[in-house]
């Protein structure tokens, strides 16, 4: 069991990320606002902490967990390196379908930040929205077999 130690979105490509303390997830758009909401494979994405940490690590650096570009960061758990499995997330459930690959971006942040997210899915999962609520950080994640 998992808990959300972070939320965030951005409203078009390219902008800032923009931290939230607690965000409206839909089937129609996603975290609130985020401007990759749209509904497909790419709906949301999560990023664990421990993957974060062990990529700033192999290149000792401290960035901050927004620089991956994720919607959510979840603390005390490890993401499966797989799709199928569902993320539950206070009332709401993700589909995992799967990983986020790195995209060259990160290396404008910092040289050798795609190369470290690559290996074990460290850059995180990408989901789409089963069933719709409010998130709110400290939420409890909890990871389930695949939806019915």
């Amino acid at each position: 069991m998992g808990r959300l130690t972070g939320i965030a979105r951005r409203d078009k490509k390219r902008a800032p990320m923009e931290t939230l303390e607690a965000a409206s997830v839909t089937r129609s758009a996603g975290v609130q606002n985020d401007f990759r909401g749209k509904p497909g494979k790419r709906q949301v994405t999560v990023i664990s902490q421990r993957a974060w940490r062990a990529a700033c690590d192999e290149l000792k650096l401290e960035l901050p967990w927004t620089t991956r570009r994720a919607n959510l960061l979840v603390d005390d758990m490890d993401l499966p390196t797989c799709a199928g499995g569902v993320l539950h997330i206070g009332s709401v459930r993700l589909v995992i379908n799967g990983e986020t690959d790195p995209c060259s971006r990160m290396d404008e942040y910092s040289d050798g930040l795609k190369a470290a997210l690559t290996p074990d899915w460290r850059g995180g999962v990408l989901c789409t929205v089963l069933e719709e609520g409010t998130i709110v950080l400290g939420d409890t994640v909890t990871l389930h077999g695949r939806p019915d």
